[in-house]
């Protein structure tokens, strides 16, 4: 899914921020991540499982030592036995054979589309939660006045959404409310409009800060309204 994002798309989602925020004391701040983290650990851990796995399913299949030793030339052994060396030549073999295993399987699962397809969905959504609460708070959604801050947050690589509210507005709101902002983002996301995706659940967001925040008299923007977009790791 593209990141590309234009200035009127842009415009947009500013514009409705500041629209929504004109009925409600809360704040609402929106976040496009194109992907949170490189997990660069899903490689590692296929390739340790696929050489421990692979090499010994061989042997299981029926696939014997020696064979390993007639197929890729065992090493030489001086003065040991000749059990001695055929034990040695295989052990050899086998664990050269692991290393082959493991440096392809490294390769083909640091292909940037197949490492997003093997990591575990669980990892995707703690890597996207902690990314959404490092924006909450590094944008200081936890101190705007009476707590009533919103998070937007889209993960594209991940295809997650986090919606996180601060704590005045999530004691007034019931919890079911949020997932109706979410299913308006990812109907966008889903449909490759991103921009509508977040104006949608920007229009959301505002109607049930209207309803549980209303706006007060000496209100103040606390909150850039535009979109941040975070940089491609």
């Amino acid at each position: 899914m593209a990141t590309r994002m234009t200035p009127q798309d842009l415009d947009r989602i500013a514009g409705a921020v500041a629209e929504a925020e004109k009925t409600t004391a809360g704040e609402i701040f929106c976040v496009l991540a194109p992907e949170v983290s490189d997990y660069r650990e899903t490689p590692l851990v296929w390739a340790a499982a696929t050489a421990l796995v692979l090499p010994a399913a061989a042997l299981f299949a029926g696939f014997r030592p020696e064979m390993l030793t007639r197929l890729f030339g065992g090493w030489s052994v001086g003065h040991a036995s000749a059990l001695d060396g055929a034990i040695l030549s295989a052990l050899s073999t086998y664990i050269a054979l692991q290393l082959a295993v493991f440096v392809v399987a490294a390769l083909v699962v640091s292909i940037p589309s197949v490492r997003r397809a093997l990591t575990p969905a669980s990892l995707k959504a703690a890597r996207v939660k902690r990314a959404a609460m490092e924006q909450f708070l590094s944008h200081g959604l936890h101190i705007t006045r009476d707590r009533t801050g919103v998070l937007i947050f889209a993960a594209l690589a991940e295809h997650r959404v986090e919606v996180i509210a601060d704590e005045g507005i999530y004691k007034a709101a019931p919890n079911a409310v949020w997932d109706d902002v979410v299913a308006d983002l990812v109907g966008g996301l889903k449909a490759g409009r991103v921009a509508d995706g977040f104006v949608a659940a920007v229009g959301r967001a505002g109607t049930i800060l209207a309803e549980h925040v209303p706006p007060r008299g000496d209100d103040r923007n606390e909150l850039p309204d535009g979109l941040t977009i975070l940089p491609k790791r």
